[in-house]
């Protein structure tokens, strides 16, 4: 799954490219899983309006959107797609969105890309929304195991603290009184949203804390030093693009190479970097976790 720094780099990708860009038309396939809000409640808030920018929260992408003063058509196309055109425009009525501002919320899931292409590119399987630009270009969504969302919203916010804007004090206070294991809490989006799996494992590496501690055993100092590696694993991945370890590609289809820098996330059974003890595996609540057991304590 897409974490913190991908989606980042996506978000950054995107803003770089389609602000100010117009929304001309939405197609969406018939597949229901990807939308978390109805059809044609998308297609009414997206087209027509222009993009303001395009920003990460935690895990979603969210393009801002404005009113660009041009009339809206009331039909909404919905359904099977062809290989090399889209259908002609039928379907539902769609409502006009209340307000100016609005929210376009994109979450990966597990598989999901989002790509700027040109309309010649042959669609590939398993998309599930083309968004034509007045550009000439379209944002597609493709995402073979449809754990991906589309919705839209007034006024979008998100649970949990930013990692990368997030205080100290702030921090310690989310973890010091949890029972949980330390891993598991640093992947709760409630608390601190964005970070998952990969990047978890390699915080806990770099503060030298094992992920089966219980987060409220963890002193001020081993939380100080997790605070600064979580900070510095997150910036030091955007920087490098993310980790390709699946399916991640950024918005212009161009897999990251954190991956190369991991220093305990799949690495099981080889040694450590640091002190050549073998990396260790271990299963907390359903998740995999990597750590050295020689430098996490």
């Amino acid at each position: 799954m897409p974490e913190l720094p991908e989606v980042e780099t996506i978000a950054r990708g995107l803003t770089q490219r389609v602000t100010g860009d117009v929304i001309e038309s939405v197609w969406l396939g018939s597949k229901p899983e990807p939308l978390k809000s109805p059809a044609a409640e998308i297609a009414a808030t997206l087209e027509f309006r222009r993009i303001a920018g395009v920003r990460r929260v935690g895990k979603h992408i969210v393009f801002d959107l404005e009113q660009n003063g041009v009339a809206r058509p009331p039909l909404v196309a919905k359904g099977k797609m062809r290989r090399k055109s889209l259908p002609a425009r039928a379907g539902t009525l769609a409502p006009a969105p209340k307000l100016n501002q609005a929210q376009w919320i994109v979450h990966l899931g597990m598989t999901g890309r989002i790509v700027i292409s040109e309309p010649q590119a042959e669609v590939a399987k398993h998309t599930h929304a083309i968004v034509r630009l007045a550009s000439g270009r379209e944002l597609r969504f493709v995402d073979p195991r449809r754990f991906g969302r589309l919705s839209v919203a007034h006024g979008f916010e998100a649970e949990g603290s930013e990692p990368l804007e997030v205080e100290l004090e702030r921090f310690v206070s989310l973890f010091r009184a949890r029972k949980t294991p330390i891993k598991s809490a640093l992947l709760n989006q409630k608390l601190l949203r964005g970070v998952g799996n990969i990047y978890a494992d390699e915080s806990l590496f770099r503060a030298g804390v094992r992920p089966r501690r219980r987060a409220a055993s963890l002193t001020r100092e081993e939380l100080r030093r997790l605070y600064l590696a979580v900070q510095e694993v997150l910036k030091e991945a955007i920087a490098l693009g993310g980790s390709s370890v699946s399916d991640y590609v950024d918005a212009d289809g161009d897999e990251g190479s954190f991956q190369l820098q991991h220093r305990v996330y799949g690495r099981e059974g080889e040694p450590c970097l640091v002190c050549k003890t073998p990396i260790k595996r271990v299963v907390i609540a359903g998740r995999s976790s990597h750590y050295c057991p020689k430098c996490q304590k």
